[in-house]
């Protein structure tokens, strides 16, 4: 079941479910994209449209953050729970080792994708990490980037260059690229490689992840002025009807 908010389409769907969609993607074996969306992307996608092509075009869109669930509930069309792309990520690593499905791991500073797999290969040993490659690279160089994930040939792609530079990425190429599912996950090899430490449990569990990233990166503080314009566009529009 998908619920529109602001336009945008998204997959009403507890974590155990989505993880069994993209089983069921993989499977499928077509060029499918995961965009998990998060209040900053979707109100900027009310302001840029272009923006949001790619969300109604994904294969699966996921509630990324507390203020979706919020804006859901709103709305009257309320989600089970929020599906963030670290959590789902991670939550695919087991399916993936079993599965023996290829992953490759795409963006982030030099160094930071190859420690992420050795981290995730300590915890799942036989995963099959067939490839990574950081995120700084030039746009004369995506050809050569497109061509070393084809050769590759992994099943899931999670592909960290930040929000919508990632979204967009993923789409431009999908077809090209040939793989089964490409998702966007913003820092999370970051986190997976050690380099960034994650918001305490506490805090996620009190749907304040937003107040623990902006204490740990005050420099946010300008992309968290998006979180209450999102909620008054919600308001005004779901509560107010105006």
């Amino acid at each position: 079941m998908r619920v529109n908010l602001l336009g945008a389409a998204i997959d009403s769907l507890t974590m155990q479910e989505t993880v069994q969609r993209v089983a069921q993607l993989v499977k499928c074996g077509k060029s499918c994209q995961i965009i998990t969306l998060n209040p900053e992307y979707l109100y900027r996608a009310q302001l840029q449209p272009e923006l949001m092509e790619p969300v109604n075009r994904a294969d699966l869109v996921t509630p990324d953050g507390a203020g979706i669930v919020w804006a859901s509930r709103m709305a009257g069309t309320p989600v089970p729970e929020r599906v963030t792309g670290i959590d789902l990520m991670l939550h695919l690593m087991p399916m993936a080792e079993k599965e023996g499905w290829g992953i490759f791991l795409l963006g982030a500073a030099p160094g930071v994708a190859e420690a992420a797999a050795e981290n995730l290969r300590k915890q799942y040993p036989s995963l099959n990490i067939v490839g990574t490659c950081h995120g700084y690279f030039k746009e004369v160089e995506e050809e050569d980037i497109v061509s070393q994930i084809k050769a590759a040939q992994p099943h899931l792609l999670f592909v960290a260059l930040g929000m919508p530079k990632q979204e967009q990425w993923i789409y431009k190429y999908k077809d090209r690229l040939g793989v089964p599912v490409s998702m966007g996950v913003g820092g999370s090899l970051d986190v997976i490689a050690g380099r960034m430490q994650r918001v305490s449990p506490w805090l996620r569990k009190l749907q304040l992840e937003w107040l623990g990233r902006l204490i740990k990166e005050p420099r946010r503080w300008r992309r968290q002025l998006v979180l209450p314009k999102f909620a008054w566009l919600v308001i005004k529009k779901y509560v107010l009807k105006l």
